[in-house]
């Protein structure tokens, strides 16, 4: 068994936050970057969660097709609403999305967003860098953002890259709340559940003081050195001594990723 890659490993450590019975969201992202972390991750981490200690887990992509079989894909499709996936094997496939889940009741038990800014309370921004009435750059725009980090139960962010300009004191717009004021401060805006759970990228996994309101690094992946996430990092991390390197998947996880779940590499490719 070769070593565990990067997406393999970041896989196994979302599938473990799965519960039996739950229900989760993904979209199909575009950009290689953004794809493999925003759609590709996510769905093996679900369907490994399935395979394993969770067999009741719904997968939702792109809200109407319900545990679709990735194994028979050739080539990843570039739209959500694509022949491949439409064709694909499936439990159900819907016309409307979400389909019989109420997003309002909480029906849906998380989500995945990725983003270019994630600040220290967990707010997220993909709309602009710089003033909004002038901005620097005019990014992609919201994206469902608003509804999966207030009506979603939990929300994992995904982000490809992790760079000072990425992690940032505070975020230039708001496009998804985090915990500002921690959670007494979501209740403050009426909001009774939801927001970030962890925040993955390429150098570590950060969770949250929900009560403080504040990010927090909960794992470091294997390689990257304590000098080298805060230079990459635009606030303080605090002590980082007691922080564990992130865990590798088993040769069993491996296996269920590498022979069931995506036995012709078209999820996760080679390189």
């Amino acid at each position: 068994m070769t070593e565990p890659t990067l997406y393999e490993t970041l896989a196994a450590v979302l599938a473990k936050e799965f519960l039996n019975g739950e229900v989760g969201f993904t979209g199909l992202l575009t950009g290689k970057a953004a794809a493999m972390f925003g759609t590709a991750i996510p769905i093996v981490a679900m369907e490994l969660a399935r395979r394993t200690h969770a067999p009741d887990l719904t997968l939702l992509l792109a809200g109407c097709y319900h545990n679709p079989d990735f194994s028979q894909l050739d080539a990843m499709p570039d739209s959500e609403h694509d022949a491949v996936l439409r064709d694909l094997s499936t439990e159900a496939q819907t016309y409307d999305y979400p389909g019989q889940w109420a997003l309002k009741r909480g029906d849906i038990s998380f989500g995945f967003s990725s983003a270019v800014q994630v600040d220290t309370v967990g707010n997220i921004n993909s709309v602009c860098i710089g003033p909004y009435d002038k901005p620097k750059v005019r990014l992609v725009g919201p994206i469902l953002q608003p509804e999966h980090m207030t009506l979603f139960r939990r929300e994992y962010i995904m982000m490809p890259h992790h760079d000072r300009r990425n992690f940032v004191e505070k975020v230039d717009f708001i496009s998804g709340v985090g915990f500002p004021g921690g959670e007494a401060g979501r209740k403050s805006l009426g909001l009774a559940w939801g927001g970030p759970a962890l925040v993955l990228t390429p150098k570590c996994v950060f969770d949250f003081d929900r009560v403080a309101g504040r990010i927090r690094v909960r794992s470091i992946h294997e390689g990257v050195g304590h000098d080298e996430l805060r230079d990459a990092t635009g606030f303080d991390l605090g002590d980082l001594s007691g922080v564990p390197a992130t865990p590798l998947p088993s040769d069993d996880e491996l296996t269920i990723i590498r022979r069931e779940i995506d036995p012709r590499r078209i999820l996760f490719s080679p390189t």
